[in-house]
Protein backbone atom coordinates (compact mmCIF):
# COMPACT_ATOMS: atom_id res chain seq x y z
CA UNK A 1 0.00 0.00 0.00
CA UNK A 2 1.54 3.20 -1.01
CA UNK A 3 0.58 5.83 2.13
CA UNK A 4 2.69 8.79 0.36
CA UNK A 5 0.34 8.69 -2.50
CA UNK A 6 -2.95 8.33 0.21
CA UNK A 7 -2.05 11.34 2.13
CA UNK A 8 -1.00 13.23 -1.20
CA UNK A 9 -4.72 12.76 -2.73
CA UNK A 10 -6.34 12.65 0.16
CA UNK A 11 -7.42 16.37 -0.04
CA UNK A 12 -8.62 15.94 -3.68
CA UNK A 13 -10.74 13.39 -2.77
CA UNK A 14 -12.33 15.37 -0.03
CA UNK A 15 -13.21 18.22 -2.48
CA UNK A 16 -14.39 15.59 -4.83
CA UNK A 17 -16.69 14.09 -1.65
CA UNK A 18 -17.93 16.97 -0.50
CA UNK A 19 -19.00 17.66 -4.33
CA UNK A 20 -20.85 14.40 -4.75
CA UNK A 21 -22.66 15.03 -1.67
CA UNK A 22 -23.80 18.31 -2.39
CA UNK A 23 -25.17 17.01 -5.58
CA UNK A 24 -26.56 14.15 -4.18
CA UNK A 25 -28.46 15.81 -1.56
CA UNK A 26 -29.66 18.37 -3.25
CA UNK A 27 -30.90 16.14 -6.37
CA UNK A 28 -32.35 13.55 -3.29
CA UNK A 29 -34.02 16.78 -1.95
CA UNK A 30 -35.91 17.91 -5.29
CA UNK A 31 -37.05 14.62 -5.78
CA UNK A 32 -38.52 13.94 -2.69
CA UNK A 33 -40.65 17.31 -3.97
CA UNK A 34 -41.62 15.80 -6.99
CA UNK A 35 -42.27 11.91 -5.79
CA UNK A 36 -44.89 13.52 -3.49
CA UNK A 37 -46.48 15.73 -6.47
CA UNK A 38 -46.76 12.59 -8.42
CA UNK A 39 -48.03 10.64 -5.62
CA UNK A 40 -50.66 12.70 -4.57
CA UNK A 41 -51.44 13.07 -8.38
CA UNK A 42 -51.59 9.61 -8.95
CA UNK A 43 -53.55 8.68 -5.90
CA UNK A 44 -56.57 11.24 -6.40
CA UNK A 45 -56.00 10.27 -10.05
CA UNK A 46 -56.21 14.15 -11.06
CA UNK A 47 -57.42 14.26 -14.89
CA UNK A 48 -54.56 15.44 -17.08
CA UNK A 49 -52.06 15.38 -14.59
CA UNK A 50 -52.05 11.65 -13.99
CA UNK A 51 -51.31 10.40 -17.25
CA UNK A 52 -48.87 12.83 -17.04
CA UNK A 53 -47.05 11.63 -14.16
CA UNK A 54 -47.37 8.00 -15.31
CA UNK A 55 -45.66 8.74 -18.51
CA UNK A 56 -43.22 10.47 -16.71
CA UNK A 57 -42.85 7.49 -13.99
CA UNK A 58 -42.52 5.05 -16.90
CA UNK A 59 -39.82 7.28 -18.79
CA UNK A 60 -37.79 8.04 -15.96
CA UNK A 61 -37.46 4.24 -14.47
CA UNK A 62 -37.21 2.59 -17.82
CA UNK A 63 -33.46 4.90 -19.03
CA UNK A 64 -30.71 4.55 -17.37
CA UNK A 65 -29.58 7.97 -15.38
CA UNK A 66 -26.54 7.79 -17.79
CA UNK A 67 -28.62 8.37 -20.91
CA UNK A 68 -30.56 10.91 -18.73
CA UNK A 69 -27.17 12.83 -18.49
CA UNK A 70 -25.91 12.27 -21.55
CA UNK A 71 -29.19 14.16 -22.98
CA UNK A 72 -29.29 16.89 -20.73
CA UNK A 73 -25.63 18.09 -21.39
CA UNK A 74 -24.95 17.25 -24.97
CA UNK A 75 -28.39 17.23 -26.48
CA UNK A 76 -30.25 20.28 -24.59
CA UNK A 77 -26.79 22.94 -25.86
CA UNK A 78 -28.59 21.57 -29.68
CA UNK A 79 -31.81 23.09 -29.05
CA UNK A 80 -30.29 26.29 -27.17
CA UNK A 81 -30.35 25.15 -23.57
CA UNK A 82 -26.89 24.97 -21.97
CA UNK A 83 -26.46 23.38 -18.78
CA UNK A 84 -23.40 23.31 -16.46
CA UNK A 85 -21.84 20.07 -15.41
CA UNK A 86 -23.03 20.01 -12.07
CA UNK A 87 -26.90 21.31 -13.27
CA UNK A 88 -26.75 18.05 -15.26
CA UNK A 89 -26.15 16.67 -12.16
CA UNK A 90 -29.19 18.32 -10.06
CA UNK A 91 -31.44 17.38 -13.05
CA UNK A 92 -30.75 14.01 -13.89
CA UNK A 93 -31.08 13.00 -9.97
CA UNK A 94 -33.63 14.52 -9.74
CA UNK A 95 -35.17 13.59 -12.56
CA UNK A 96 -34.57 9.68 -11.71
CA UNK A 97 -35.18 9.93 -8.14
CA UNK A 98 -38.73 11.58 -8.83
CA UNK A 99 -40.22 8.71 -10.38
CA UNK A 100 -38.75 6.14 -7.34
CA UNK A 101 -39.83 8.62 -4.82
CA UNK A 102 -43.05 8.39 -6.37
CA UNK A 103 -43.99 5.04 -6.56
CA UNK A 104 -42.77 4.42 -2.90
CA UNK A 105 -44.92 7.02 -1.50
CA UNK A 106 -47.52 6.41 -3.90
CA UNK A 107 -47.75 2.71 -2.55
CA UNK A 108 -47.70 4.10 1.41
CA UNK A 109 -50.29 5.92 0.51
CA UNK A 110 -52.42 3.61 -1.06
CA UNK A 111 -51.30 1.34 2.19
CA UNK A 112 -53.89 3.41 4.31
CA UNK A 113 -56.96 1.62 4.86
CA UNK A 114 -59.89 3.19 3.53
CA UNK A 115 -62.00 3.68 6.62
CA UNK A 116 -59.05 6.12 7.68
CA UNK A 117 -59.84 8.24 5.61
CA UNK A 118 -63.54 7.89 5.91
CA UNK A 119 -62.78 8.27 9.60
CA UNK A 120 -61.48 11.60 9.17
CA UNK A 121 -63.94 13.51 6.73
CA UNK A 122 -66.46 11.93 9.42
CA UNK A 123 -65.02 13.98 11.85
CA UNK A 124 -65.33 17.07 9.79
CA UNK A 125 -62.03 17.22 7.93
CA UNK A 126 -61.59 18.34 4.71
CA UNK A 127 -59.51 16.34 1.92
CA UNK A 128 -56.26 18.24 2.80
CA UNK A 129 -56.33 18.36 6.57
CA UNK A 130 -56.97 14.34 6.10
CA UNK A 131 -54.53 13.88 3.92
CA UNK A 132 -51.86 16.38 6.48
CA UNK A 133 -53.20 14.87 9.50
CA UNK A 134 -54.09 11.19 9.06
CA UNK A 135 -53.13 9.78 5.72
CA UNK A 136 -49.91 11.21 5.52
CA UNK A 137 -48.27 10.70 8.55
CA UNK A 138 -49.20 6.74 7.95
CA UNK A 139 -48.06 6.74 4.64
CA UNK A 140 -44.69 8.06 5.51
CA UNK A 141 -43.96 5.70 8.38
CA UNK A 142 -44.90 2.72 5.98
CA UNK A 143 -42.80 4.07 3.21
CA UNK A 144 -39.08 4.84 5.29
CA UNK A 145 -37.83 1.40 4.32
CA UNK A 146 -38.20 1.91 0.44
CA UNK A 147 -37.08 5.39 1.21
CA UNK A 148 -33.85 4.85 2.89
CA UNK A 149 -33.43 2.51 -0.22
CA UNK A 150 -34.13 5.10 -2.59
CA UNK A 151 -31.90 7.82 -1.11
CA UNK A 152 -28.82 5.15 -0.47
CA UNK A 153 -29.35 4.12 -4.35
CA UNK A 154 -29.79 7.35 -5.94
CA UNK A 155 -26.40 8.49 -3.67
CA UNK A 156 -24.61 5.22 -5.20
CA UNK A 157 -26.52 6.45 -8.76
CA UNK A 158 -23.77 9.41 -8.28
CA UNK A 159 -20.85 7.67 -9.54
CA UNK A 160 -22.02 7.70 -13.16
CA UNK A 161 -21.75 11.68 -13.31
CA UNK A 162 -17.74 11.37 -14.09
CA UNK A 163 -19.31 11.03 -17.84
CA UNK A 164 -19.90 14.70 -18.70
CA UNK A 165 -16.64 15.97 -16.69
CA UNK A 166 -17.98 16.62 -13.06
CA UNK A 167 -15.14 16.16 -11.05
CA UNK A 168 -16.66 13.76 -8.39
CA UNK A 169 -15.67 10.84 -6.37
CA UNK A 170 -15.33 8.78 -9.45
CA UNK A 171 -13.60 11.24 -11.31
CA UNK A 172 -10.72 11.84 -9.37
CA UNK A 173 -10.60 7.84 -8.91
CA UNK A 174 -10.28 7.88 -12.77
CA UNK A 175 -7.75 10.35 -13.45
CA UNK A 176 -5.65 9.41 -10.78
CA UNK A 177 -5.29 5.48 -12.13
CA UNK A 178 -5.22 7.12 -15.84
CA UNK A 179 -1.88 9.01 -14.43
CA UNK A 180 -0.40 6.56 -12.20
CA UNK A 181 -0.01 2.59 -11.28
CA UNK A 182 -1.54 3.04 -7.86
CA UNK A 183 -4.99 1.65 -8.42
CA UNK A 184 -5.63 -0.30 -5.56
CA UNK A 185 -4.77 3.10 -3.55
CA UNK A 186 -7.23 4.89 -5.85
CA UNK A 187 -10.33 2.43 -5.35
CA UNK A 188 -9.47 2.01 -1.50
CA UNK A 189 -9.85 5.76 -0.97
CA UNK A 190 -13.09 5.86 -3.54
CA UNK A 191 -14.71 3.12 -1.88
CA UNK A 192 -13.71 4.47 2.18
CA UNK A 193 -15.39 7.64 0.92
CA UNK A 194 -18.24 6.41 -0.30
CA UNK A 195 -18.93 3.85 2.54
CA UNK A 196 -18.26 7.22 4.78
CA UNK A 197 -21.02 8.84 2.96
CA UNK A 198 -23.40 5.96 2.58
CA UNK A 199 -22.94 4.75 5.92
CA UNK A 200 -23.96 7.34 8.08
CA UNK A 201 -26.99 7.34 5.75
CA UNK A 202 -28.27 3.27 6.38
CA UNK A 203 -27.62 3.60 10.13
CA UNK A 204 -29.84 6.65 10.43
CA UNK A 205 -32.62 4.85 8.28
CA UNK A 206 -32.38 2.00 10.68
CA UNK A 207 -32.97 3.80 13.45
CA UNK A 208 -36.04 6.09 12.41
CA UNK A 209 -37.82 2.59 10.72
CA UNK A 210 -37.24 1.26 14.48
CA UNK A 211 -38.46 3.97 16.16
CA UNK A 212 -41.61 4.95 14.29
CA UNK A 213 -42.56 1.01 14.31
CA UNK A 214 -41.91 1.47 18.32
CA UNK A 215 -44.78 3.88 18.27
CA UNK A 216 -46.89 1.47 16.16
CA UNK A 217 -47.15 3.60 13.13
CA UNK A 218 -45.28 0.99 10.68
CA UNK A 219 -47.27 -2.30 11.26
Amino acid sequence: MNWEFIFKYLPLYQEAALLTLKIGLIGIAVSIIIGLFCSLVQYYKVPVLRQIATVYIEISRNTPLLIQLFFIYYALPKVGVQVSSEMAGYIGLAFLGGSYMSETFRSGLESVDKIQTESAYSLGMNKMQAMRYVILPQAMSVSIPAFVANVIFLMKETSVFSAISLLDLMFMAKDLMGMYNDTTEALCLLVGFYLIILLPISIVGTIVERRVRRAGFGG
